[in-house]
């Protein structure tokens, strides 16, 4: 079963019984249609791979795109609320948050997924040395990011370069649906990676 209907939504996911293994994974914030997240997926057999997606359409086409990859699933939920209670302490190697809902509007902005708790929610849910990966078209949300990032002292920003997942080149990282849109029209696409910086003891 690709589509992951959880036992209950306030305890924690069990990651090797949904998977049947142990093994890396990668958490994709919003996986869309998933086209980017099975096609990642299918070239690291090794690790797992978790769809978060709140609209049912999109989970439908994602799951359908997960029937025939044994190391990925689908989640309907909103990705806040997943982050936040359901995903273990330590849990995921790699977050993507691609193309995030801007709400461009001043009055709906508060509505970001990116806040200083949400920083919070990830920084719990990654292992040592994990990494947020984020790519967004809008230039004053890409800007926001920043500055939430440079004030958390639990992330430090790296090069996007240097923090793809293991064993795959960032030129061959997949597009998204909404990359390879922008792409056509010239849309610059700004990127941002955060690695989780754990306590000096």
């Amino acid at each position: 079963m690709v589509e992951l209907i959880p036992d209950s939504y306030v305890t924690r996911l069990d990651l090797p019984k949904i998977f049947g293994r142990a093994a890396p994974l990668n958490v994709d914030l919003g996986c869309g249609d998933g086209s980017f997240l099975s096609a990642v997926a299918e070239r690291m057999p090794g690790e797992n791979f978790l769809g978060i997606e709140r609209l049912l359409g999109r989970v439908r086409s994602a799951c359908r795109k997960a029937a025939r990859i044994d190391n990925m699933r689908v989640i309907r939920v909103e990705t806040a609320y997943a982050v936040r209670y359901l995903l273990p302490e330590q849990s995921v190697q790699v977050f993507h948050l691609l193309f995030p809902d801007p709400w461009p509007k001043r009055r709906h902005q508060r509505r970001r997924v990116m806040t200083s708790e949400f920083l919070r929610s990830v920084h719990r849910a990654l292992a040592p040395q994990g990494v947020l990966r984020i790519a967004t078209d809008q230039l004053d949300y890409f800007e926001q990011m920043q500055r939430l990032a440079r004030a958390d002292p639990q992330f430090a920003i790296v090069d996007p370069l240097l923090a793809t997942p293991v064993g795959v080149d960032d030129v061959d990282l997949p597009l998204t649906k909404f990359e390879r849109k922008f792409q056509q029209h010239a849309v610059p696409i700004h990127r941002l990676a955060l690695r989780k910086v754990s306590p000096v003891m």
